[in-house]
């Protein structure tokens, strides 16, 4: 067998483990701060079966995690992917900050486990996520 190529594929696992093991801690990250932004509480209403507090948490991590794996893909570093990561999470923090403007009810809607608002609230999150990714060139 060619060492060369064992080599070759071990660096590829470790370069794997490396980046996934950050981009998931990325969204570990990404989920504490939005779960602190928002005035619902996310898992205390997902333990008690609110759909709507599951659909819009979901969608807020979809919505973040389609441009985390753009980054991961395209990034030529850590330090690159982590940057394109905090622009995925700061364009998440604004959309729902601009949704809650126009619309200030949502969280209490999410709250009273209104559906019609956590599916509006994760469209909104993938909707920006998909946007932000695709806005990422290389």
């Amino acid at each position: 067998m060619d060492t060369s190529l064992l080599n070759y594929s071990l660096t590829g696992i470790v370069a794997h483990f490396v980046y996934f093991g950050i981009a998931s801690l990325a969204v570990v990250v990404f989920v504490a701060i939005y779960v602190t932004i928002t005035p619902h509480h996310e898992f205390r209403l997902i333990r008690l079966g609110n759909t709507a507090a599951a659909i819009s948490l979901g969608g807020a991590i979809l919505g973040y995690t389609v441009p985390l794996a753009k980054a991961v893909s395209q990034s030529q570093s850590i330090s690159d992917m982590l940057l394109w990561s905090g622009v995925a999470l700061v364009a998440q923090l604004v959309a729902y900050g601009i949704t809650r403007l126009i619309l200030p009810q949502l969280s209490a809607h999410v709250d009273e486990g209104k559906t019609a608002s956590g599916i509006f609230l994760a469209a909104i999150a993938v909707a920006i996520g998909l946007l932000n990714a695709a806005a990422m060139t290389e």
